[in-house]
């Protein structure tokens, strides 16, 4: 009886450290998926075929990677807010251009699409560090350009995107006016324990020893829990209830983390929303609550001085 169990222990241990290793092996597989099952990695359509006012941008991010962008504006010289969208892990920036037109139309914007280094028609392959770099090479080129209003430039991500724009918010506050976060991970280990839910009993959950230790083997471990307390500037998160890939207390756990640090933070959940289909099923509310969110912390100039105005009388 004792070896039995014995037996069936070391069986146990060996297919988690098994699941482990797969885990740590083929982790960028898992976590970046440029081409979509039974597509190409190419654009299925471009913003023209919406009738949509775009500018083909190149790029080089800071390791020489080249990368492609889409500069989307609601009209030619609209100087209303600027978002750097950042897109989920699977397909590429055209998979998402319906929800963008949809988003210049409500809220009057421009919107900068990257494709992530490996998406797309960006070169390399896709890696945290990598990504980052991407992120910041996109804030770069909107900080530079003259047609745009530089000091409403909001980013927007959601899943994956929500990590990389949490890290890119961080590293730039005086760049980057709001942060805005859609159905967002605490971390990938956490997802990972999620989607393998016998790793839970290995790595623990955020804050555990042992997944701090798995960290230093995992290549992406985006732990957006670790960041988002660090980040100065606003922040709204958009949270879908029936969200079927990240489990919606991921998000209360990240604007807990947020909150704690100023009050310029806001929460709303959407009863309905899927991970991907929350701007969708969300309707009007959705997207008056992004409105009002930048009316409140990405003014035009004029309505920042009356602001200043009145707090002067």
């Amino acid at each position: 009886m004792v070896s039995y169990v014995s037996a069936l222990l070391y069986g146990a241990g060996g297919i988690v450290v098994a699941g482990v290793a797969l885990l740590v092996a083929f982790q960028e597989r898992l976590v970046y998926v440029p081409v979509l099952p039974g597509l190409t990695k190419s654009y299925p359509i471009t913003p023209a075929r919406l009738r949509l006012i775009y500018e083909d941008v190149w790029l080089l991010s800071s390791d020489g990677v080249r990368l492609h962008a889409w500069f989307i504006k609601f009209f030619p010289d609209c100087r209303g807010p600027t978002v750097l969208f950042f897109q989920e892990n699977a397909g590429n920036i055209a998979h998402r251009l319906e929800m963008v037109r949809i988003m210049i139309q409500n809220l009057r914007c421009n919107v900068f699409m990257l494709s992530y280094r490996g998406y797309g028609a960006s070169d390399g392959y896709p890696s945290q560090h990598g990504i980052t770099k991407d992120a910041q090479a996109a804030l770069d080129h909107l900080c530079q350009r003259t047609d745009i209003d530089t000091s409403r430039i909001v980013v927007f991500g959601r899943s994956l995107g929500g990590a990389v724009g949490t890290v890119l918010t961080k590293n730039n506050p005086d760049k980057v006016a709001a942060l805005i976060l859609e159905n967002t991970f605490t971390s990938i280990l956490d997802m990972a324990g999620v989607l393998l839910p016998f790793l839970k009993w290995f790595i623990g959950g955020s804050g555990s020893k042992s997944l701090k230790l798995l960290n230093f083997v995992v290549r992406s471990p985006w732990s957006t829990i670790d960041v988002i307390g660090e980040v100065k500037q606003p922040i709204l998160f958009l949270s879908g209830l029936q969200d079927e890939m990240v489990p919606p207390f991921h998000m209360k756990m990240l604007y807990a983390k947020a909150a704690a640090r100023t009050a310029q933070r806001s929460f709303v959940e959407f009863p309905t929303g899927m991970h991907m289909d929350t701007w969708l099923s969300g309707g009007d509310i959705y997207w008056k609550t992004i409105v009002q969110y930048l009316e409140k912390y990405v003014p035009e100039a004029n309505e920042e001085k009356s602001i200043e105005n009145d707090k002067g009388r």
